[in-house]
C-alpha cells in the first residue's frame, strides 16, 4: 500500500496536506467510517481520492450534481487516474458497459447520483464490485434540514447490505448540528470518526451593508482592487446582464457567466477569468464549482441568497490563497420581502404540482404505469406554451417532485459527444481499407482514444476536426456514416435539461405528497431565510454568527467592520477631523473610518441636523 503522501506527490505534485486533511485520510485508509465537515475550498475531494487510491479496489462516489461529477472525473483523468460517471442522459448500453468495467477492475473511481442506487441494473452489478471505499459527497443532502435535501440519499446505506466491510466517508461543507446528527443516523455509520475543519477564515472579512444605490457601491468597491480578481454574484440572469452593462460602460474588465449561455461561451469566460484576462466575473451561483483559483480578492453579492449555507459557500471563494480578502453583500429592505415571496413561490399548492406532473407526462407521452428509470430531454418553454403554465411554476413544481422522490430534474448541463467502437479490430480494419475517405478519422480515433473499443469516450469535435483539417460539418457527416453502418455507437452532444422518472406514472396521477412533510420543508425554508435576514440585519461580527449557526463555537473574527469599529463618539470625532482637511463623500469616509456605511450615514445626518457640517452639490460633506 502506497503512503498517503506518496500518492499526493505522485498524482497532485503536492508535498504536504492542508491542515486537517491527513487525519481524515488516515481514518479512511484504515477502514473507519468517517464524517468530515470542511469549509468551501478546504480540499474535500483530496480527503477521499487519496484513500481511494491507497486502498485496493473501486471507490464509488455518490454526488448530487452532474456538473460537479463530471468536473471531478475530468480532473482525475488528467492525472492518469481511471474514473467515470453515470448520469441521466446516458443510454442503457453506455451504463451497462461502464458498470461492467467497474465490476471487473477497469476503474478506480465511479461517480453516480443517489437516484442510481435504486435501479435494478446498478443493484445487481454492485454486488460483483470489489469496493475500496463508499463516498457520500455533499452529505448534507441526506437531511431534510439540509438546504439541498435529496430523498434518494436515504438509500445509500443499502449498499452496506452487500459490502458490510467497506468504510463510508461522508463529506460536506455546510452542516448544522441537526444535519450532522441526521448524516450519522441515516448513513448508519459504525463508530464513526468525526472531523470538523476550521470554518472560520481569519483572512476573510465578511461584511453586509444596506445601500441605496448598489451600482455606485460596486463601482466604488472595485476601485479598491485595481488589476485584481473578483466575483460579483447575482441571483438572476437579468441582474447579471444589468451589472455587466454598468461595469462595461465604466471600462472595467468584466466577464459574464450564467446557465443560459452556450457551453462554449461559458468555458471561454471561465478560462479567461482563471488566466486573469478578465478580472471581474459577474455570475449566478452556477459559477465557481470546481474552480481552483486562489487569488480571488473579493466576492460581492449584488443580491442576497436565501440561506446562509449558499451565502457562505459563495463568499468562501475569496482568499483561498490565505491572503487578505473581502466578502461584501449588498441589500435593501425591499429585498427581504422579495426573498420571502421567492421562498413562497418555491412551494406551489399540491394541486398545481399535480397539474404540472400531468402536463409533463402528457408532453413526454409517458403512459400510465410506465416511465420508471426513463430519461427524457425537456424543453420547458415548449411545455409552458403547450399547457399554458408559467415557466416559474413548472420549475418549482419539478423541484418539489424531485424532493418528493418522483423524478430527477437536471436543469441542463453540457454533455459532450461520446462514442465507442462497436466492432472488432479486424472488421474495422477491413472497412477502413475499403473507405479511404473515412480512414483518417478511424485511425485518429483508435490512436488518440485508448479504450475506445471498450468504453464510450468523450470526443472534442472542434479539436478532432482541426486535427483532420476538415470542417465541423464534414466531421459530423463522417461520424453519422460510421454510426449508420454500425461501426460506432454514438451519443451526440446536448445541453438540454432532462427529466428522469424514478417511479412509474400512477393512475390518475395520484402523487403521494404528504401535507405534513410538505409543511415541514416549507417551514425549514422559512427558517433558513429568517436566519439569513437576521444575519444581514445584525450589528455584530457576521463570521462569529455564521459559525454559531453551524453549531460551532467561534471568537469574533477581528477583521470585519463590526470587530474593528469604534464608539459612535470616536466615529464622529474621526469624521470631523477628516472633513477639516478636505470635503469627502460618504464612500470616501467609509474607506477611512472603521464603521459601516449605515453608521457613518446616521452620524452625518446628526451632524447635518446640528449644523456642524453641510453638503455640496457633488454629494460631499464639509465643515461649516
Amino acid at each position: 500500500m502506497s503512503t498517503a503522501k506518496d500518492i499526493l506527490k505522485r498524482y497532485w505534485n503536492y508535498d504536504h496536506f492542508r491542515p486537517g486533511q491527513e487525519e481524515i485520510i488516515q481514518s479512511a485508509i484504515y477502514g473507519k467510517d468517517t464524517l468530515a465537515l470542511l469549509p468551501t475550498g478546504g480540499g474535500k475531494s483530496i480527503c477521499y481520492q487519496v484513500p481511494g487510491l491507497a486502498r485496493e479496489g473501486l471507490t464509488i462516489v455518490i454526488s448530487p450534481l452532474i456538473a460537479l461529477m463530471q468536473d471531478q472525473v475530468d480532473q482525475l483523468l488528467k492525472r492518469g487516474i481511471r474514473a467515470a460517471a453515470i448520469h441521466t442522459g446516458m443510454t442503457y448500453r453506455e451504463i451497462d458497459i461502464l458498470l461492467d468495467n467497474a465490476a471487473y477492475g477497469g476503474l478506480d473511481f465511479l461517480y453516480i447520483s443517489p437516484e442510481r442506487i435504486d435501479t435494478k441494473l446498478f443493484t445487481e452489478r454492485v454486488k460483483k464490485m470489489n469496493l475500496a471505499l463508499l463516498v457520500v459527497d455533499e452529505a448534507h443532502c441526506i437531511s431534510e434540514w439540509g438546504h439541498e435535501f435529496r430523498p434518494s440519499y436515504r438509500n445509500i446505506a443499502q449498499i452496506r447490505d452487500e459490502h458490510a466491510h467497506v468504510p463510508i466517508v461522508a463529506v460536506t461543507a455546510t452542516a448544522t448540528q441537526q444535519v450532522k446528527e441526521d448524516i450519522l443516523l441515516n448513513l448508519k455509520l459504525k463508530a464513526p470518526q468525526v472531523f470538523v475543519g476550521k470554518f472560520q477564515r481569519e483572512n476573510l472579512s465578511l461584511n453586509m451593508d444596506e445601500v441605496e444605490n448598489k451600482f455606485n457601491r460596486i463601482l466604488h468597491e472595485l476601485k479598491k482592487y485595481p488589476q485584481q480578481s473578483g466575483i460579483v454574484y447575482c441571483q438572476t440572469r437579468k441582474s447579471v446582464k444589468e451589472v455587466v452593462r454598468v461595469l462595461h460602460d465604466q471600462k472595467i474588465s468584466v466577464g459574464m457567466y450564467h446557465g443560459g449561455m452556450k457551453k462554449d461561451d461559458r468555458e471561454f469566460m471561465q478560462k479567461a477569468w482563471v488566466r486573469n484576462e478578465v478580472l471581474v466575473m459577474v455570475a449566478t451561483n452556477a459559477f465557481g464549482m470546481g474552480i481552483d483559483k486562489g487569488d480571488v480578492r473579493f466576492v460581492i453579492h449584488y443580491e442576497l441568497p436565501n440561506n446562509i449555507e449558499a451565502y457562505y459557500q459563495e463568499a468562501g471563494r475569496a482568499g483561498r490563497d490565505l491572503q487578505p480578502a473581502k466578502a461584501l453583500a449588498l441589500y435593501t429592505q425591499k429585498e427581504f420581502n422579495l426573498l420571502k415571496e421567492q421562498v413562497m413561490a418555491k412551494y406551489p399548492e399540491k394541486k398545481e404540482i399535480v397539474r404540472v406532473y400531468r402536463a409533463l407526462c402528457n408532453h413526454l407521452q409517458v403512459a400510465i404505469h410506465s416511465g420508471k428509470h426513463e430519461t427524457f430531454p425537456l424543453d420547458i418553454r415548449a411545455l409552458s406554451k403547450h399547457f399554458n403554465i408559467e415557466i416559474q411554476l413548472i420549475f418549482h413544481a419539478l423541484k418539489m417532485l424531485e424532493t418528493n422522490g418522483n423524478l430527477q430534474f437536471n436543469e441542463g448541463f453540457f454533455q459532450p459527444t461520446k462514442l465507442k467502437i462497436a466492432v472488432g479490430n479486424n472488421e474495422l480494419y477491413n472497412y477502413q481499407i475499403k473507405n479511404q475517405r473515412l480512414s483518417p478519422l478511424i485511425s485518429m480515433l483508435t490512436r488518440s482514444y485508448p479504450g475506445i473499443f471498450d468504453l464510450f469516450m468523450h470526443i472534442d469535435e472542434v479539436a478532432v476536426a482541426k486535427r483532420l483539417i476538415i470542417s465541423r460539418e464534414e466531421l459530423t457527416q463522417q461520424l453519422t456514416i460510421l454510426e449508420k453502418t454500425g461501426l460506432i455507437d454514438i451519443t451526440w452532444a446536448s445541453d438540454q435539461p432532462t427529466v428522469t422518472f424514478l417511479m412509474d406514472r400512477p393512475a390518475n396521477d395520484e402523487i403521494h405528497l404528504s401535507y405534513e412533510r410538505y409543511g415541514q420543508l416549507k417551514e425549514k425554508a422559512h427558517y433558513r431565510l429568517d436566519s439569513m435576514v437576521a444575519l444581514a440585519s445584525s450589528k455584530t461580527c457576521r463570521n462569529q454568527q455564521i459559525q454559531n449557526y453551524f453549531g460551532l463555537d467561534a471568537q469574533k473574527c477581528g477583521n470585519c467592520v463590526y470587530c474593528l469599529r469604534t464608539q459612535p463618539e470616536e466615529i464622529q470625532s474621526r469624521i470631523l477631523d477628516l472633513l477639516k482637511k478636505a470635503p469627502l463623500s460618504l464612500h470616501e469616509l467609509t474607506d477611512q473610518v472603521q464603521a459601516s456605511q449605515n453608521e457613518i450615514r446616521n452620524i452625518l445626518e446628526e451632524l447635518l441636523h446640528l449644523e456642524k457640517i453641510s453638503s455640496d452639490n457633488n454629494g460631499k460633506y464639509l465643515i461649516n
